[in-house]
C-alpha cells in the first residue's frame, strides 16, 4: 500500500509525485472542500459563533473519491499551502477524512524541488490550530458583516448591493482620495532655465535658477517674478563660482514580498494582481522545464518577509561570481527590513534554482510565466548584490547676482544595475568639464509657467502599497479585495486609474455616517492585528468575535431605526434618448459593467441598453464619430460609431487636437505621445504592439476559435483510428478463430 499525500491543485500533485516516487500517492483537493453555506447566515451567534460547514456544492463527488483513496492507503499525508488558508483546507480535509488533528500528518513545502520536497516530509507535524482559528475568524467575521450589512445597504441604496468588511476600506480611500482631487486648488509656479554652454565645448547642458547670491532657494510664484530674474540674467556674464564633487551609493532594493511582487508587475509589466497571482501561482506549483522536467521555479508566493535562506544567498553568490566577477557580490550582505505587520512566515520570493536564468527557461514558459520569472530572477540577484556608484558634480554659476545651479553625474561603478534598474531611476547626465572661474556662454534662457498638481488617482499598485501601510487585509487578500470591488461597480477602471463610480460614493456616505468604525483604517487595521494574535495563540478569537458582534449589532439596529422610511436616491442623469418601448426618456446609471441606459418607468418598463459615450475627434478612416467601448475583459477601446460600416477600433485615447500634415484626429499614446492612425498619413504610426498584447488580455477570439477547432480535428482524427484499430483488431481476430475452427474440423476428419 502507498501513502496518500493531499494537495491544493493537480499542477502542484504532478510536480511532487515525481519527486515521491512509487511508494506515494499524490491527489488535489482542487482548493477548499468545505466551508460555510452560501445561501444562510450558518453562524450561531448566539452559541459563541458557532460555524454550521457543509460540503461545497459539486464537490461531493471529489470527497467520495479521497474518502476511498485515504481508506485503501498506507497513511495521509495533508500537504497543502504553508499559510492560515492552507492549514484551515488541511483541518477541513482531516474532519472529512476522519483524521486525528493532534498526529504528526501535516506537512508543509516552502518551495516545491526535490529538496523542498524532501525537507518537508521529513519535518511533518501536527495541525496549528491557532492558524485554523484566526482564518476562520476571519470568514466568520466577513461572514456576519456581509450577510447583516448588504440587506441594510441593499435597503436603502439599491437592491443586490453588498458591503464587505475589508472592501469598504478600500473603496472609501478611492473615494477620499477623488475628493482631495476634487478640492485641490491648483497654485502657480514659475522656473527659469538656461541652456549654457562651457569653453571648448559643442554640447550645451542644462542650468536652473536657485536664488539670490546670500539669499536661500527662491520661489517665483508668478511671470513678473520670472521676469525680473531674466531682466538681471541677460545680459550679464556668467562665472562658475563653485565646483562640488562627490560620490553617492544606492543600495538595491529587497526581493519581492506578495505586495511589492503586485506592485512592480503592475508598473512594469502592466499585470492586474490578479493576473500576476495566477501566474506566480503556477511558477511555486511547478512546470515542465526541458532538460529539467516539472519543478518548481519560485518559493511560496504569498508571504510578507524580505528574508532569505543562507541556501539561496551561497547560490546566487555562486551565480554572481561566476556571470560578474567577485566584487558584484556585496561583500556585506544587504538585510531588509519587513513591514511593521509582517508576520515573517516564509522567505521572501525569490527563484528555487538561481543558476536557471530566465532565458534558459523561456522555451519553457508562456509569455506570462517568462515575464513574472523574469522579474522575481532579476529582483532578487540584484538584493545579494553591491550598490551602484555615481559620480557626482554640481556647479553654481552665477549672474548679475542671480545664482544657477547644474548637476550631473557619472557611473563609477554600476553594482546591482547591471542586473536591475529601479523605474525612477534618473537617466545619467554628464556636464562638461568645468572648472572654477570659467566664464559660460548662454545659448538659452527663458521662464516656463507651472501649476501644482492634485494627488494622482490610485492605480492597482499604489492602492495596494496603501493597503499595506494601513495595515488592511493580507498578502494573500489584495487580488481579491480589487476584483472585488471592481466587479461590483463601486470602482471603475479608466486608463490604469481607479476610480468611484457614484454607487461606490453613496456606499461610502452611507456607511461613513452610520458605520464609521466599518470604513475606519485604523479600526479595520486593528483588527487585523487581532487576527494575528489570534494565529499565534495570544488572543482567543470567540472573544474577539464577542467584542466586535456586541457593538456592530448595536450600531446595525440603530441605523435601522434612524433611516426607517428613508431611501438614498442616486443622481440620475437624464438624456433626450427616448425608451422604445414607453417613450419615456431614459437615464443614465450605473451597474457592475459600468454605465447604461435604463427606462425611468422600472419596474413597470425593464427597458435598458448600452451607453455609448462619444468621444472626441472623429473616425480617421470614414470621418464618423468615435465612441468608447468596453472588451469581454473589461478594457476600455475606442472605435467607430458606424460600427459594422466601418471596423476601425484602438486602444488609444482619441484627443481634440489634429495631425498637421493631413487635418485627421490625433490619438495619446502612452507618455502623453500623440500619433495619427490615418492609414494615408505620411506620419501614421502603426500600432501593432499595444494591438497584440490587447488581443492578447482579451483572451484572443479567433485564436481561441482556431485553437477549438484544431482540438476538435484532433480529437475526431483519434476517434476515427481508434475505430479503425478496433475494427482492424476484431477482423484479425475474426480471421483467427476462422482459421482454428477449419483447422480443428480438418484434425476430426
Amino acid at each position: 500500500m502507498s501513502k496518500l499525500v493531499i494537495v491544493e491543485s493537480p499542477a502542484k500533485a504532478k510536480t511532487i509525485q515525481k519527486y515521491l516516487g512509487s511508494g506515494y500517492e499524490v491527489t488535489a483537493s482542487m482548493g477548499h472542500v468545505r466551508d460555510l453555506p452560501e445561501a444562510r447566515l450558518s453562524v450561531d451567534v448566539k452559541n459563541d459563533f458557532k460555524p454550521t460547514y457543509e460540503i461545497i456544492k459539486g464537490k461531493s463527488a471529489l470527497v467520495k473519491e479521497l474518502k476511498k483513496a485515504a481508506k485503501e492507503s498506507d497513511g495521509v499525508y495533508l500537504a497543502t499551502d504553508p499559510d492560515r488558508e492552507g492549514e484551515a483546507i488541511s483541518w477541513h480535509l482531516a474532519y472529512i477524512l476522519g483524521l486525528d488533528p493532534e498526529s504528526q500528518d501535516r506537512v508543509t513545502f516552502n518551495e516545491i524541488t526535490k529538496d523542498g520536497v524532501r525537507h518537508g516530509m521529513e519535518n511533518p507535524r501536527k495541525l496549528d490550530m491557532d492558524l485554523v482559528d484566526a482564518q476562520q475568524a476571519r470568514r466568520i467575521l466577513d461572514r456576519l458583516v456581509g450577510y447583516k450589512l448588504s440587506p441594510f445597504v441593499s435597503q436603502k441604496i439599491r437592491r443586490g448591493l453588498s458591503a464587505g468588511r475589508v472592501q469598504s476600506v478600500a473603496v472609501r480611500l478611492i473615494v477620499d482620495r477623488e475628493k482631495e482631487i476634487r478640492a485641490f486648488q491648483p497654485q502657480e509656479y514659475w522656473t527659469v532655465d538656461a541652456k549654457l554652454m562651457a569653453p571648448g565645448s559643442r554640447k550645451s547642458f542644462d542650468a536652473a535658477f536657485y536664488g539670490y547670491v546670500g539669499e536661500k532657494k527662491a520661489e517665483l510664484k508668478n511671470e513678473a517674478e520670472a521676469n525680473a530674474v531674466i531682466e538681471r540674467a541677460e545680459n550679464g556674464e556668467w562665472i562658475v563660482r563653485s565646483i562640488k564633487k562627490g560620490t553617492r551609493s544606492k543600495r538595491p532594493s529587497a526581493p519581492f514580498i506578495t505586495s511589492t511582487l503586485q506592485q512592480e508587475a503592475s508598473r512594469r509589466l502592466g499585470f492586474q494582481s490578479k493576473r500576476t497571482m495566477k501566474v506566480a501561482q503556477e511558477l511555486y506549483e511547478g512546470v515542465e522545464v526541458a532538460g529539467i522536467g516539472s519543478v518548481g521555479l519560485i518559493t511560496y508566493m504569498r508571504t510578507d518577509s524580505t528574508r532569505l535562506s543562507d541556501q539561496a544567498r551561497a547560490q546566487g553568490r555562486e551565480y554572481i561570481e561566476s556571470t560578474y566577477g567577485e566584487k558584484y557580490f556585496a561583500k556585506k550582505p544587504h538585510f531588509f527590513k519587513s513591514g511593521k505587520n509582517a508576520q515573517d512566515g516564509h522567505e521572501a520570493i525569490r527563484p528555487t534554482m538561481p543558476s536557471l536564468t530566465p532565458e534558459q527557461a523561456r522555451a519553457s514558459l508562456t509569455s506570462d510565466q517568462y515575464k513574472l520569472y523574469n522579474l522575481i530572477w532579476r529582483r532578487f540577484m540584484a538584493s545579494l548584490m553591491e550598490s551602484c556608484v555615481h559620480n557626482t558634480v554640481k556647479a553654481n554659476i552665477e549672474v548679475n547676482g542671480c545664482v544657477f545651479t547644474a548637476a550631473g553625474y557619472t557611473v563609477k561603478f554600476d553594482g546591482f544595475t547591471a542586473v536591475y534598474e529601479d523605474l525612477s531611476d534618473e537617466k545619467e547626465t554628464q556636464l562638461p568639464a568645468l572648472k572654477e572661474g570659467d566664464t559660460v556662454r548662454k545659448k538659452e534662457l527663458a521662464g516656463n509657467q507651472h501649476f501644482t498638481q492634485p494627488p494622482a488617482r490610485y492605480t492597482e499598485a499604489s492602492l495596494i502599497k496603501a493597503l499595506e501601510e494601513n495595515g488592511i487585509g493580507r498578502p494573500s487578500t489584495y487580488a481579491a479585495i480589487i476584483s472585488t470591488i471592481l466587479s461590483r461597480g463601486y470602482v471603475e477602471r479608466n486608463q490604469k486609474q481607479l476610480a468611484p463610480t457614484e454607487l461606490g460614493e453613496a456606499m461610502t456616505g452611507l456607511l461613513e455616517e452610520h458605520f464609521p468604525k466599518i470604513v475606519d483604517t485604523k479600526f479595520t487595521a486593528g483588527m487585523e492585528t487581532k487576527l494575528d494574535d489570534v494565529s499565534v495563540g495570544k488572543q482567543d478569537y470567540v472573544q474577539m468575535l464577542h467584542d466586535f458582534y456586541g457593538d456592530f449589532d448595536k450600531t446595525l439596529s440603530k441605523a435601522k431605526k434612524d433611516m426607517e422610511g428613508v431611501k438614498i436616491k442616486l443622481q440620475e442623469d437624464q438624456t433626450d434618448i427616448p425608451c422604445e418601448k414607453c417613450g419615456r426618456m431614459m437615464v443614465i446609471k450605473t451597474g457592475r459593467f459600468g454605465k447604461f441606459l435604463a427606462c425611468p418607468g422600472y419596474p413597470e418598463c425593464k427597458n435598458a441598453k448600452p451607453l455609448v459615450q462619444e468621444m472626441p475627434g472623429e473616425c480617421p478612416r470614414c470621418g464618423g464619430k468615435i465612441v468608447q467601448k468596453r472588451s469581454k475583459r473589461g478594457h476600455t477601446f475606442y472605435g467607430c460609431g458606424n460600427y459594422p460600416d466601418c471596423n476601425f477600433m484602438t486602444w488609444y485615447m482619441p484627443t481634440e487636437e489634429k495631425c498637421p500634415v493631413c487635418g485627421k484626429t490625433l490619438f495619446k499614446k502612452r507618455a502623453n505621445q500623440l500619433i495619427c492612425l490615418n492609414e494615408q498619413c505620411s506620419t501614421y504610426v502603426k500600432e501593432e504592439p499595444r494591438t497584440r498584447k490587447a488581443k492578447s488580455e482579451d483572451g484572443g477570439a479567433e485564436e481561441k476559435k482556431a485553437a477549438k477547432k484544431t482540438v476538435k480535428k484532433t480529437a475526431a482524427k483519434k476517434t476515427a483510428s481508434r475505430k479503425t484499430t478496433a475494427k482492424k483488431t476484431a477482423s484479425k481476430a475474426k480471421t483467427s478463430a476462422a482459421k482454428k475452427s477449419k483447422a480443428k474440423a480438418e484434425e476430426e476428419a
